[in-house]
């Protein structure tokens, strides 16, 4: 099995924050993370699809249409945009990193298969900070 991977970059404003609670108590978990007035980040995001090489082109996926697809399905749709707010399919969930991955999973994982008949998506990694990431495989 051969793993290929992809960066993408944006950044993205949001705030943790369970409507659920107070106000306080959103403090007391997210710390200023829960700031009324937002915060950003610039995230990397890292696709890797698995597969065994395509035995006409050498390649499990093509880099380029990988990238094509990341950029119109996920970064165009997050890129300066505030995750709380802007973002349709974060509507109504915790704006996470967790979250967040789970949601570009969905969107991903159906569409690999039209660039790719050897590949499928494998994991997800996103960059909060550069020493802070989530990792999602799917499961």
């Amino acid at each position: 099995m051969v793993y290929v991977s992809r960066k993408e970059h944006f950044n993205a404003a949001h705030k943790l924050y369970n409507p659920a609670w107070s106000k306080e108590r959103n403090v007391e978990v997210f710390g200023p993370c829960a700031n009324e007035n937002w915060h950003g980040h610039n995230f990397d995001l890292i696709v890797t699809v698995k597969g065994l090489p395509d035995p006409d082109t050498g390649f499990v996926i093509d880099l380029k249409k990988l990238s094509t697809l990341i950029r119109s399905q996920v970064v165009e749709k997050l890129d300066h945009k505030n995750l709380n707010l802007d973002v349709d399919f974060m509507q109504g969930k915790l704006a996470s990193c967790e979250t967040l991955v789970i949601e570009i999973w969905k969107i991903l994982q159906p569409l690999i298969p039209s660039i790719s008949k050897y590949g499928q998506l494998h994991a997800i990694r996103l960059y909060e900070t550069p020493r802070n990431y989530v990792e999602y495989f799917g499961d």
